[in-house]
């Protein structure tokens, strides 16, 4: 798959409806450039524009809004409730897939190379681009905003990272950078701007200060007026979801409003949010109120209630979830084809999809078995004694089912980077022992995919006896289906491990990949005749059941 770099440009114009889209046009026609949300506020005088391409791409389309802002935003006249500092305020480039965090730093000191060039504006870095701890954080280079900048830019300290330290009036200054997935948020409170802020100030982690930090950590947050909601927000920006989860903000700031007797009526998402930001939000809810929920459109639900994420507007999460928005981009991956197209590809005259694909495949099948026959189960009258058991046995199955389809994919990727090794130069010495190490790491690769499938399957077998002991009996034959499936799935993985160990040339590497698989397989084939030997009894309890 090709490499995905994410750009979210701010511009400071969330009014005039005509700026706004000519600056999407501008982004939407770069090629390359996918734009995925455009996001503009009334009240903050600014617009979150999010697209997605290569990495030359991105760049192409943040410097080709540039140019559009250039032309059509005058920032001497600019008033809004967000800090900004300049017409195009900031622009992050964040790795989305394949590339890597300097990837994107390259990015961003590309962009504001050109743009300074180009434009005759001074430009500053931030995040991972920094070049200076000073300037890592947005709001200490924002320091200031706009008003400040004529003072600014005469001290030496401030001198820009790209362009000369002159003071443009009609643009400022712009910020680029390299950071991780950031999530805007915005928590909706019946009150005053600057209730709201006090608010903020206890959740941030800058706090009020030297001596006075805030409960979150990298949580940047202020509070402002809604003119166009009639209502105040605390606007949080969460630097790392997974340091401090989107529930945490929330509940923390409901906290604080409780204590101040203010209402808390929802919360805003501006711009995309990555997947597992909402999973983790759902999870925590799950736990707290003792749910059961396994579908990963019901956890979103559950999120967009519990936190009234649709309490300004209605919250679609195909747009605004960036993995749901980019999967037009894993179009050509096996797990999306239909059943007959997947058939198909493996009859043809190619080398993948080939047998590790097919045993991942049947495996994620007899896995979806064992969840169906749980879920037939589970909240049936007559079987609500296991209830609680079901709820402990089929996530095991439940979340198996998306790890065995991912698998589908990656064997057929393990053999391609040993095919692309086999393509190598083998002119000279060096060349060739360049293509010797890259064969025998595409070998391991290959190697190791297989094996990750007959471990995942391992972790299946306890709870299908479970399941075996305690489900309806109804679905014993299913139980069955799913045990030969998981067995073949297996015995596939061990026949691929073995034929692609022959080349390798690490000994103990060797030995120990083939005991483990052995151990697999024998583990697989005892599971499974313990599974199927009890059939007759269980046909007798079916019958009497009936």
């Amino acid at each position: 798959m090709s490499k995905l770099v994410e750009c979210v440009p701010n511009f400071s114009e969330g009014r005039n409806k005509e700026v706004i889209d000519a600056l999407a046009a501008a982004i939407s026609q770069t090629e390359g450039c996918r734009l995925l949300d455009v996001d503009p506020g009334a009240s903050t005088n600014r617009t979150v524009y999010t697209f997605v391409g290569t990495p030359e791409a991105v760049v192409d389309g943040a410097l080709n809004a540039a140019r559009v802002a250039f032309k059509m935003i005058d920032m001497s006249k600019h008033k809004g409730e967000h800090p900004r500092m300049g017409a195009l305020d900031v622009c992050p480039f964040i790795p989305v897939r394949n590339v890597t965090m300097e990837d994107c730093v390259s990015c961003a000191n590309l962009f504001a190379e050109r743009l300074a060039n180009e434009l005759h504006v001074p430009v500053y870095l931030y995040g991972e681009a920094a070049r200076s701890e000073s300037r890592r954080s947005l709001p200490a280079v924002r320091a200031g905003e706009y008003e400040a900048l004529p003072t600014k830019l005469q001290n030496p300290e401030w001198n820009p990272d790209f362009g000369e330290p002159v003071f443009v009036s009609s643009w400022g200054a712009t910020v680029s950078g390299a950071r991780k997935f950031l999530i805007a948020y915005n928590i909706n409170i019946l009150s005053t701007k600057e209730l709201a802020h006090r608010i903020a100030l206890n959740i941030r982690e800058g706090g009020r200060g030297k001596g006075q930090p805030g409960r979150l950590k990298k949580v940047q947050a202020i509070g402002w007026f809604l003119k166009e909601e009639n209502l105040a927000q605390i606007s949080a920006n969460l630097l790392d979801y997974e340091i401090t989860p989107l529930h945490v903000v929330y509940e923390e700031s409901c906290k604080d409003a409780k204590e101040l007797n203010l209402p808390v009526i929802g919360s805003q998402l501006v711009g995309l949010i990555p997947l597992q930001a909402l999973l983790t939000c759902a999870e925590y809810y799950v736990r707290k109120e003792n749910l059961f929920i396994l579908e990963e459109e019901h956890k979103i639900r559950l999120v967009t209630n519990r936190l009234g994420l649709d309490s300004l507007a209605p919250f679609e999460p195909r747009k605004r979830v960036i993995e749901y928005l980019v999967q037009d981009d894993l179009s050509g991956t096996l797990v999306t084809q239909t059943l007959r197209g997947f058939v198909h590809s493996v009859r043809a005259r190619s080398a993948t999809p080939g047998g590790g694909s097919v045993s991942a495949a049947l495996s994620a099948m007899g896995a979806a078995l064992g969840c169906m026959v749980g879920q037939m189960t589970y909240g049936k009258r007559q079987f609500e004694y296991v209830d609680c058991i079901m709820r402990e046995l089929i996530p095991h199955f439940h979340h198996a089912v998306d790890h065995l389809l991912d698998i589908v994919d990656a064997d057929s990727n393990a053999f391609g980077s040993y095919m692309t090794a086999l393509k190598l130069p083998k002119n000279t010495e060096d060349e060739q022992h360049k293509r010797s190490a890259a064969l025998q790491d595409g070998l391991k690769e290959a190697v190791a995919v297989p094996l990750s499938l007959a471990e995942k399957i391992s972790t299946l077998w306890e709870p299908l006896m479970e399941l075996r002991d305690t489900c309806n009996p109804a679905c014993i034959s299913d139980l069955q289906v799913a045990t030969k499936a998981l067995e073949t799935g297996v015995f596939g993985a061990y026949f691929n491990v073995l034929i692609n160990l022959r080349e390798i040339q690490d000994e103990e590497f060797k030995r120990q990949t083939q005991q483990k698989i052995s151990q697999l397989l024998e583990e697989a084939k005892n599971s499974a005749q313990f599974m199927l030997q009890t059939r007759d009894e269980d046909e007798s309890e079916l019958n009497n059941t009936v």
